[in-house]
C-alpha cells in the first residue's frame, strides 16, 4: 500500500492565473464531489470529465469520456482529480503507481487553501454525521461561527461559498472513501467506534483502518486526538500519529456515571435531559462532548448545545404513530452494529425491516445480538439481495422469528410489517445493509419508507 504514503509534488499549490490557465486537468468520477471539482477548477482550464458510467446533464465546457475505459491514459493530465468512491489502486494498476503524483482530491484542496485552521475533523464507522453536527451545535452554543461539511452533504469546496474567517471553525465529517489519500490533518481530530464496513472496497480490514489512519498522520505533537476507549480499533488509529491522545467514556474526556455525563469533574447534564435517542447516542455525545472541550470549557454552554439536539434524518428517527403503532426510519443503518443499536434503544417489541445489498460480511455477532434481544423483537421481515443468506444464517443458528419478503417496493414492504404488527409495538426499518439492490442510496430508501408509512 505505498501509494498511500506517497507524498503529493508541489504542483498542487496554487500558482498563477496565467499557469493554471494552461492546465489539462481530468475529473475521474462525476458525483456531487466531481460537480463540485469542477465548478472549482473549470475556469480557464482544459478539463475532461471521466466515469465509467454515462454522465447526465454535463457541462458543456468539457470534455466527456465514459466507458469501462475511463481510466486509461491519465498520464496525459497535469492534474487528476479522484472521486471519493474511486480506489486510488484501480488508478495505479491502470496507469503505473507514478500516476497518483498527478492526484489530488476536494478534501485535500479545501484542507490546502482553507481560510482558517480551526479544522475539526471526525471518522469512525457510525455516528460521524450525528457527532459532526452535535460538535457545531456545541460551538455554535459557545458563540463560535461554524461551517459543518464533508461526507455529511456539503462537498469540501463548496464550503468555500460561506465566505469562511480566518476565525471561524469548519467541521468535517470524513469517511474512509476521503481519507484514504488524504495529505493533511487538522489540529482537532476524533476517531469514534470502528467496526469492519467497506469491505467490499477495501482489500481488508487493515487496509481500512490505514484510511482512517491518515486523518491522525499528519498531525503535529500540539494538537489533539480524541478516541473512543473502549474501542482497541479506535486507539489504533489515533496512535498511528504524535498528537496528544484524549480518550472519551474514560477520563480526561465526558464520562457517563450513573444518569449523569461528566468531564473532569463537572456535570454537564443528566441521560434524562436529552433529546437524542438511543444509548449508542451516548458514546457519539460524550464525544462531541469531549472535542469541544478543548476549544473552551464553559460547562452552561455546551450543555445548552448537547439538550437541545435531536436526531438527524434517517437515524432512529420517529416517522409517525398509526393505529397506536410508533413507526421508526432508521434507514441510515447500512452494518449490522447500527441495526444492533436501534434494537437497544427502541423500547417496544419490533416489527424490523432488515436486509440490502450484501457486502457479504460476517454475520455471527449480528444473528447472536438478535437472539439476545429476541424479547424485545416481533418479527424480522428480511428483504433484499441479502435475505437469503441471512434467513440461512438464523436458521443454522435456530432462530426462527422471521420471514422473507418478495415485495420489490417500500410500499408494499411497509403494509407487511403492519400487518405483522400489534398496538404498543413499533415497525423499525433498521435495514443492517446498504440500499444499492434496492434503492439510489439510504437517503432515498428512508424517504420511500417515509412515504408510504404517512400514506398508511
Amino acid at each position: 500500500m505505498i501509494f498511500i504514503t506517497d507524498t503529493y509534488p508541489q504542483l498542487f499549490i496554487k500558482l498563477p492565473a496565467v499557469i493554471i490557465s494552461s492546465m489539462k486537468i481530468a475529473i475521474v468520477g462525476y458525483g456531487k464531489q466531481g460537480v463540485s471539482a469542477y465548478e472549482y477548477w473549470s475556469e480557464g482550464n482544459d478539463i475532461t470529465i471521466r466515469d465509467q458510467a454515462p454522465i447526465t446533464n454535463p457541462p458543456k465546457n468539457a470534455l466527456i469520456e465514459t466507458g469501462e475505459h475511463y481510466l486509461d491514459d491519465l498520464d496525459q493530465f497535469d492534474l487528476i482529480i479522484r472521486s471519493p468512491k474511486l480506489y486510488p489502486k484501480d488508478m495505479v494498476d491502470a496507469n503505473g503507481p507514478e500516476i497518483l503524483k498527478k492526484v489530488t482530491t476536494n478534501t485535500n484542496e479545501f484542507f490546502k487553501v482553507c481560510p482558517t485552521k480551526n479544522i475539526i475533523g471526525v471518522t469512525g464507522t457510525k455516528g460521524k454525521g450525528t457527532t459532526s453536527t452535535l460538535i457545531t451545535k456545541i460551538l455554535e452554543s459557545l458563540g463560535k461561527r461554524v461551517i459543518l461539511g464533508g461526507n455529511i452533504g456539503i462537498p469540501p469546496l463548496d464550503l468555500l461559498k460561506e465566505n469562511i474567517q480566518p476565525d471561524d471553525y469548519v467541521v468535517l465529517e470524513l469517511a474512509n472513501f476521503q481519507l484514504i489519500d488524504l495529505k493533511y490533518s487538522p489540529p482537532i481530530a476524533a476517531c469514534l467506534m470502528v467496526t469492519p464496513e467497506h469491505l467490499d472496497w477495501h482489500i481488508d480490514m487493515e487496509d481500512y483502518k490505514l484510511s482512517k489512519k491518515q486523518l491522525f498522520i499528519h498531525q503535529k505533537p500540539n494538537d489533539t486526538a480524541v478516541y473512543f476507549a473502549n474501542n482497541d480499533v479506535s486507539k489504533e488509529i489515533v496512535d498511528a500519529g504524535p498528537a496528544k491522545k484524549i480518550p472519551y467514556f474514560k477520563n480526561p474526556g465526558a464520562i457517563i456515571e450513573n444518569d449523569e455525563i461528566k468531564i473532569e469533574g463537572n456535570l454537564v447534564c443528566r441521560i434524562s435531559e436529552l433529546k437524542l435517542p438511543g444509548k449508542h447516542n451516548l458514546e457519539n455525545i460524550c464525544a462531541a462532548i469531549t472535542v469541544c472541550w478543548q476549544i473552551e470549557k464553559d460547562v452552561e454552554k455546551i450543555k445548552q448545545g448537547v439538550v437541545n439536539f435531536t436526531s438527524l434524518p434517517h437515524r432512529i428517527e420517529l416517522v409517525r404513530e398509526f393505529n397506536k403503532v410508533k413507526f421508526y426510519n432508521d434507514s441510515f443503518a447500512s452494518v449490522s452494529d447500527a441495526t444492533i443499536a436501534a434494537i437497544e434503544s427502541i423500547p417496544e417489541t419490533k416489527i424490523l425491516i432488515v436486509g440490502g445489498f450484501d457486502r457479504m460480511l460476517p454475520l455471527e455477532h449480528f444473528v447472536s445480538k438478535v437472539k439476545e434481544n429476541s424479547a424485545t423483537i416481533g418479527k424480522i421481515l428480511l428483504i433484499g439481495q441479502s435475505a437469503k443468506r441471512v434467513s440461512e444464517e438464523f436458521t443454522k443458528n435456530g432462530y426462527s422469528n422471521f420471514i422473507i419478503s418478495t415485495a420489490d417496493n417500500m410500499e408494499y414492504i411497509v403494509n407487511q410489517a403492519l400487518s405483522l404488527s400489534s398496538p404498543g409495538e413499533a415497525v423499525v426499518l433498521s435495514p443492517g445493509f446498504p440500499s444499492f439492490d434496492m434503492f439510489k442510496d439510504f437517503e432515498e430508501r428512508g424517504i420511500l419508507y417515509k412515504k408510504a408509512v404517512n400514506n398508511l
